[in-house]
């Protein structure tokens, strides 16, 4: 079975990462946009930033065989960050219109404050303009009221359902992710979110209709084979084949290609350099 994750960020990870996930099934990725772990200070470095993410970094994942789309967006997170984040938006609309990139995204909400809602309305805008899914990051804090205002927000831009995804969900959150008609992500990671066992019970509970899982793998402590590992767990427990190919691989399939972007045949990995760089220096 081949394996899509939808939300991992491959540019905090190694070149053994990507052999570990081509070795576990995982052919399909989608980087989105996040917080680098320090504040940037200048709209610029964003420029640099997203230009990584639709040129070097699908070229280092193509050398081990792995398809890699982005979603691009000012970050919930800095977002509060007023030096920055108006250029930041601004800047958005050259690279939204690039080739592998399959959705707006990271969006939503941290502290939940009236900058990040304003930054995320006027994303979810471009997202219209540019006729993309959204991807939506729910916070780690007051997750259920985070959600509650998502979806509420969502509804007033008037952006349908089937074009949203609400991530990072949970027990408490999904019924209302699906209540509502959007996908609905889940975050499986070692110490935090969601784990392997909790999220075999809810596709038992809930079935794989609009449910998807990711590693969202990034600087942290965390794991890009946490699709593959879920999707063994729910084997153990005797959860139906199809049903798992709909979450791991079908769902995500369906979700981003709504872009008219996800081309999933299998690029040239020919190629010895990109701009000048190499993944095979020794």
């Amino acid at each position: 079975m081949r394996l899509f994750d939808p939300h991992v960020h491959m540019s905090s990870r190694t070149t053994a990462d990507y052999e570990a996930m081509a070795a576990a099934g995982i052919a399909v990725v989608v980087e989105p946009a996040f917080w680098l772990g320090q504040p940037r200070t200048h709209a610029g470095s964003f420029a640099d930033y997203f230009a990584s993410l639709v040129g070097w970094e699908p070229f280092r994942a193509s050398q081990f065989d792995v398809r890699h789309f982005c979603a691009l967006a000012l970050n919930p997170r800095e977002a509060n960050d007023d030096r920055i984040a108006a250029d930041v938006v601004a800047l958005l609309p050259r690279y939204l219109a690039k080739d592998g990139v399959v959705a707006v995204g990271e969006v939503g909400y941290d502290e939940q404050t009236p900058a990040e809602e304003r930054w995320f309305a006027e994303q979810l805008e471009l997202a219209r303009r540019f006729d993309l899914p959204v991807l939506v990051h729910t916070p780690h804090r007051d997750k259920k009221r985070g959600t509650e205002r998502s979806l509420a927000l969502v509804r007033e831009i008037g952006l349908p359902p089937q074009r949203v995804l609400i991530d990072h969900n949970t027990e408490e959150t999904l019924p209302l992710v699906l209540r509502a008609g959007c996908w609905a992500g889940h975050s499986i990671y070692p110490n935090s979110k969601m784990d392997e066992p909790r999220m075999a019970a809810l596709v038992q509970q809930y079935g794989g209709e609009r449910v998807l899982i990711n590693s969202a793998a990034d600087w942290g402590i965390s794991d890009p084979l946490k699709v593959a590992t879920t999707v063994a767990e729910m084997r153990a427990r005797g959860i139906a084949e199809e049903v798992i190919a709909t979450v791991a691989w079908d769902n995500p399939v369906a979700f981003f290609s709504q872009s008219g972007r996800l081309d999933l045949e299998a690029g040239d990995a020919t190629g010895n350099a990109f701009a000048g760089n190499t993944v095979r220096r020794g």
